[in-house]
């Protein structure tokens, strides 16, 4: 009953504030919201103001704000296909079917871990990226030309070590584009770059899901082949197998090996 009496006070009481709003008599904002010594100046106002540019200047900098707005968007692109996370979500996806587990651990988890590692491994990377790079350019010393070449520059050597000399990826798309064969790095363009590097990680992510697989696939037909000779046809044999897939995953120390085996594959 209360609660409906402070309901009916407080409608009775815009209805106020708006006939008196709606005959002229608009009440100043220290009448209405002051409470105390607290006032709505207290409150920031921000105003976001359209208007036509004054010199190039002022067109140059929108255009570096709608640059900088497209790469937030693409930020979780970017992370997937310029860094480790590319393999380790595949090989901890491959971890997850080979023990024959639908839900668990989910995806998110998965994701999750492959994020954390990734920042793991990535750290000396974003750290040089940030010293050469953001660091100098917060501070004055260099521009936005010289602070992009820096800030490329880590992200494109680890890029390029992580082919371990294999680079049959960059001259299949140098080739595409009817381009020269590099000599080194820097004859290697970033929009080339790139795709090699993705395709390379994939390579690397299916030939450790394909030795992860193998010993699990042995545990399968050792199951479904001990069931077929009992007649017991009718019974799943992953419903047997992977009680003991799992026993055999925790008694090696699966995921210890797999981290361990990822980490060193990238660093």
């Amino acid at each position: 009953m209360k609660k409906i009496i402070l309901l009916l006070a407080f409608i009775s009481m815009v209805v106020s504030v708006s006939a008196q709003v709606s005959n002229g008599n608009n009440p100043s904002n220290s009448q209405i919201f002051e409470e105390g010594n607290t006032t709505l100046s207290s409150i920031p106002f921000v105003d976001l103001a359209i208007r036509s540019p004054e010199d190039n200047r002022e067109v140059a900098i929108s255009i570096q704000l709608l640059l900088f707005l497209t790469i937030l968007t693409l930020s979780p692109s970017l992370l997937v296909l310029l860094t480790s996370f590319l393999r380790i979500s595949i090989v901890l996806d491959f971890v997850k079917r080979a023990l024959s587990l639908q839900q668990v651990p989910p995806n998110s988890v998965i994701l999750g871990i492959s994020l954390f590692i990734t920042a793991f491994v990535m750290w000396p990377v974003f750290t040089d990226m940030y010293d050469n790079g953001f660091k100098p350019f917060s501070d004055g010393q260099i521009n936005t030309s010289e602070m992009l070449d820096e800030v490329e520059s880590p992200i494109r050597l680890f890029m390029y070590k992580q082919m371990n000399g294999k680079h049959e990826n960059i001259s299949l798309f140098m080739s595409l584009r009817e381009l020269p064969a590099p000599n080194s790095l820097e004859d290697v363009p970033t929009h080339i770059l790139i795709p090699a590097f993705v395709l390379n990680e994939i390579t690397i992510a299916f030939q450790m899901g394909i030795l992860i697989y193998i010993p699990f696939i042995i545990i399968d037909m050792i199951v479904a082949s001990t069931l077929m000779s009992m007649g017991m046809i009718m019974l799943p044999p992953v419903m047997i197998s992977m009680p003991f897939k799992l026993i055999l995953f925790i008694a090696v120390d699966g995921w210890g090996l797999i981290v361990k085996s990822l980490v060193r594959s990238i660093l």
